[in-house]
């Protein structure tokens, strides 16, 4: 990748998608000031409410914008309804198609796992939803204890947190370990490097 220019950093947002899942990653995207830019992109442009109820807000729609360096897929309550909507399903898989990195946070790997892409490929989910995700996607090899999955260009992420260590994940992986180490000290967070690191697959009794 070229990295002399900002990296495009598209985050999808649907009704009651969960705050960290979305803003724990993007804070660590931000960090890198100029050197990435952030573009929020929903169905509709506008105010979409979270799981919580603060509202993210969406500047463009999917089916207006292309692919981008990293795609970032946060979970939340709100992936059961986008689960069953396949214009929302449509868009998500071209655009995933047409980007060069994909992370999803959570149950975002739901909805990764409902356009097709992940058949076949190494992912995780978080452990409170595991059987229903084996499930809805039986043709994923889920990955019970990480912490994060990474499958060629499909990041996938555990709990809530877990997608703030993928993102400096996919970080180290565009712009170096180093600088992944230096964003987290500047945010004052524990980066866990190692992807297999999970205790809580046997708090969910995995």
């Amino acid at each position: 990748m070229n990295t002399s220019s900002p990296i495009h950093v598209g985050a999808v947002l649907f009704e009651g998608f969960e705050l960290l899942d979305f803003f724990g990653p993007l804070e660590m995207f931000g960090l890198l000031e100029g050197a990435a830019k952030i573009t929020v992109v929903a169905e509709k442009t506008g105010a979409v409410k979270s799981s919580s109820g603060p509202c993210g807000m969406a500047e463009a729609t999917m089916a207006d914008s292309g692919g981008f360096d990293v795609l970032l897929i946060p979970g939340g309550i709100g992936t059961r309804k986008e689960m069953a909507n396949p214009q929302f399903l449509a868009e998500l898989k071209r655009l995933v198609e047409a980007s060069r990195v994909v992370a999803t946070v959570r149950t975002g790997s739901f909805l990764l796992a409902r356009t097709g892409l992940l058949d076949g490929r190494k992912a995780t989910s978080n452990k409170r939803v595991f059987q229903q995700v084996k499930t809805y996607a039986p043709k994923v090899e889920w990955i019970v204890k990480a912490r994060w999955v990474q499958d060629d260009k499909y990041f996938t992420s555990s709990g809530v947190s877990a997608g703030i260590d993928m993102a400096l994940a996919v970080i180290a992986k565009l712009c170096g370990r180093e600088t992944s180490l230096q964003i987290a000290s500047r945010a004052e967070y524990e980066w866990h490097e190692d992807s297999s690191w999970d205790p809580f697959a046997a708090v969910a009794g995995l």
